[in-house]
């Protein structure tokens, strides 16, 4: 059942965990950007004609607060991007101001060593900090949105952070979307909250470079009836996220949905896998390379590599913004449960979403329409 209409005039909330991260930094200061003219929305795909009349939330109308764990001020976090090349420079001056004020909603994250609350008494101090956050801005509505740095998979009977946050953002009646590996809504004691919030939630593991093309190359291989003998890959990566793959448990989360992606596409799992390495001088640039292994007509061997250098805070930032977006629009329109149809953002997508890009992003202009 569709809501009421929302003002024009109205605001909403984006709940960042991880709200002092080099992707949280990049996408508030992006949104600043964009929405007051200094950039083009480059790399948003809600910002595109397909979308044009769904009532998605402008960019001005977005702000932004959230939780972590560190405590380096946002302007400083964007001055530190700026001059690793992430950031414009002159671009953390020009949007300082809305940099401070999400600064000022930042609220800490946890939980902290030693910190002695139950599973229960984290999940409603979250959810009152987002609450408090709604209330206070006299939001029309709020998302939650976790780009923390990944966790490896969770071994004790304790709720990990990602899954606290996740419990704590549909305690405060948001929308949900996991762009990272970790476990997330996925877990099984959140299996009933999940089924009966009424709120519409996204996942898992945002999709940004190397698997962005692979679910491109895939479907290929497959649909030229070329076969796959073996596809390896190494990641060479430094910043946040360098520091956190390190962990061989974290590594692995990630590579889970790298690896889903070649299974889904080609029917089963080609030989090699996914090798990722930390490299600090990298700060937060990336080189990813793959190789791949496969036979042609009479058996022929062949090889095709490829190498992809970016950054991925300013890959992921925009597609944050774009997921922001439809997550609260969904929320207006009443939708409710997982969304297989926004695949296209994921590694690891809800449901049974297709593994090919193409037919992914076919699917998300179709629920695109759905919104207007």
């Amino acid at each position: 059942m569709s809501a009421e209409p929302t003002s024009p005039t109205a605001r909403f909330g984006v709940w960042l965990i991880g709200a002092r991260g080099s992707v949280a930094t990049t996408a508030v200061a992006g949104c600043a950007a964009v929405g007051a003219g200094l950039h083009p929305p480059t790399g948003m795909v809600t910002e595109t004609e397909p979308f044009a009349g769904t009532g998605l939330p402008t960019l001005s109308s977005l702000v932004f607060g959230g939780h972590d764990t560190v405590d380096c001020p946002l302007p400083k976090r964007a001055e530190h991007l700026a001059a690793g090349g992430v950031l414009p420079h002159g671009l953390p001056a020009a949007v300082g101001a809305e940099l401070a004020a999400a600064d000022r909603e930042i609220r800490p994250g946890g939980p902290q060593p030693g910190d002695s609350r139950s599973d229960d008494e984290l999940i409603a101090g979250f959810a009152a900090d987002i609450r408090d956050f709604v209330d206070r801005g006299g939001l029309a509505g709020a998302v939650v949105v976790n780009v923390a740095s990944t966790e490896p998979a969770p071994d004790s009977s304790r709720l990990p952070a990602s899954s606290l946050y996740a419990a704590a953002a549909l305690r405060a009646g948001c929308p949900y979307v996991n762009f990272t590996p970790s476990t997330g809504l996925r877990h099984p004691a959140l299996a009933d909250l999940a089924a009966t919030s009424g709120l519409p939630h996204a996942g898992r593991d945002g999709k940004t470079g190397q698997t962005l093309l692979r679910s491109v190359l895939a479907p290929m291989f497959l649909q030229r009836s070329l076969s796959v003998r073996a596809w390896s890959g190494t990641n060479l990566l430094g910043g946040g996220d360098g520091a956190a793959l390190a962990d061989p448990g974290a590594a692995a989360a990630k590579n889970a949905g790298k690896e889903r992606v070649l299974a889904d596409a080609l029917g089963a799992a080609p030989e090699g896998e996914v090798h990722i390495d930390d490299v600090p001088a990298l700060g937060d640039w990336k080189t990813a390379w793959d190789h791949i292994a496969f036979d042609g007509f009479l058996g022929s061997h062949m090889i095709l590599q490829t190498i992809w250098q970016g950054c991925d805070s300013a890959l992921a930032a925009p597609l944050v913004l774009d997921l922001a977006r439809l997550l609260l629009r969904a929320r207006e329109k009443g939708v409710e449960g997982p969304l297989p149809e926004l695949g296209f953002y994921f590694k690891d997508p809800d449901g049974d979403a297709s593994p090919a890009l193409a037919e992914q992003y076919a699917t998300l202009v179709g629920f695109a329409g759905s919104l207007r």
